[in-house]
């Protein structure tokens, strides 16, 4: 198994991790549409971030580095990773605050997007707003940002494994 491992080029971690974006977009897709959960602000960075590791890990596996560019594309993987674990981290703890502690509602995404400057758009949703606090939906007692989180630890694994076989592969082990 270790040695199987082992033997996977970066396009095939960059495809396993490419999979699994659009697992996780599925999912949202599905919960959106087909259930009727609106996604908040933060529901919808997160899927940014999901679609930033996609179009990392799709240059990667078209590209099949090696050495130095598994490096790279690990990560640029890593960094969308760990942005949306950032957001999807805020998302859990707006969710965790008493009632009388979360903000309130703030104007929607797309208003914001159309009048204000991005880095304001950015600190306004990140400082969270009483609809990103709602819990619409469980399973198995884990709210949905929760199971977000946890896709992203999964995602990781990809461009972490890219990461450290590139290290490798330069110091020549």
């Amino acid at each position: 198994m270790i040695a199987t491992l082992k033997a996977l080029s970066a396009r095939h971690w960059s495809l396993a991790g490419l999979t699994f974006c659009a697992l996780m977009m599925v999912v949202a897709l599905l919960l959106e549409h087909a259930a009727g959960l609106e996604p908040c602000p933060l529901c919808i960075f997160q899927r940014v971030a999901v679609a930033a590791a996609a179009a990392v890990l799709l240059l990667a596996a078209l590209h099949n580095p090696r050495g130095v560019g598994m490096i790279v594309y690990g990560g640029l993987g890593l960094v969308a990773v760990f942005g949306g674990i950032g957001v999807a981290w805020r998302h859990l703890w707006l969710q965790s605050l008493p009632a009388d502690q979360v903000p309130s509602c703030g104007p929607g995404l797309d208003y914001m997007m159309e009048i204000l400057p991005w880095r304001d758009v950015l600190a306004m949703v990140l400082s969270g707003s009483g609809e990103c606090a709602e819990i619409d939906f469980l399973f198995l007692g884990i709210s949905l940002p929760g199971w977000t989180l946890i896709g992203f630890l999964v995602l990781a694994i990809a461009p972490m494994a890219m990461l450290v076989r590139g290290i490798r592969a330069v110091r020549g082990g």
